[in-house]
């Protein structure tokens, strides 16, 4: 029992710090904001939380974004938790969904999910929390509600379902791949 909790502690682990390193790796989106920038740091987060729990893929975001706020000092905290809410919307509905039902299709249920409720939740958290704590942090004006819509509306929702869809058609082939693999682990470590 205790070696299988050590084990999946250091699979966490593992995934958290393969999640950092994916984070680095980004490009932005051609006709969006040059400072949104999709990367694949989700998708040890969605092996996480599809391997184990919902749980799991949140502590995966935590540890990846704690290690990106260690290894940046802190330079900006506002994007790093922008970003750990997002993984969170995107991987818990993928999670909860593939667990309920265990299939190819609720996982692509789960995955549309997912990018609808990181486009709309990350929408709604950027107009009220996240522009007006960058306004605040970086000393600007305080944005008008004009100006936070549009961000909203023309750079941030289209941004977060972009990057949903791109995830999602690198993940279900990735996933049908390792799906045996998946099977064999989860009976080993559980």
């Amino acid at each position: 029992m205790q070696s299988s909790k050590l084990l999946k502690l250091i699979v966490l682990a593992l995934l958290g710090t393969m999640s950092l390193v994916l984070m680095f790796i980004n490009f932005p989106l051609p006709f969006l904001p040059p400072y949104l920038k999709v990367d694949f740091s989700d998708v040890p987060a969605l092996i996480a939380a599809l391997l184990f729990s919902p749980i799991a893929g949140i502590a995966v975001e935590g540890i990846k974004n704690l290690l990106y706020l260690i290894y940046t000092g802190a330079g900006d905290p506002i994007g790093v938790v922008a970003n750990f809410f997002a993984g969170i919307m995107f991987v818990v509905p993928v999670a909860v969904l593939y667990h309920r039902f265990k299939g190819v299709k609720s996982l692509i249920s789960g995955l549309v999910t997912g990018t609808i409720v990181m486009a709309i939740g990350m929408g709604i958290l950027n107009y009220f929390v996240i522009l007006p704590a960058y306004s605040m942090f970086m000393g600007w004006e305080t944005m008008s509600a004009q100006v936070k819509w549009w961000t909203v509306i023309a750079g941030i929702t289209p941004f977060n379902a972009l990057k949903g869809i791109i995830i999602a058609i690198l993940f279900v082939p990735l996933f049908t791949k390792l799906r045996p693999w998946f099977e064999q682990k989860r009976a080993t470590i559980s």
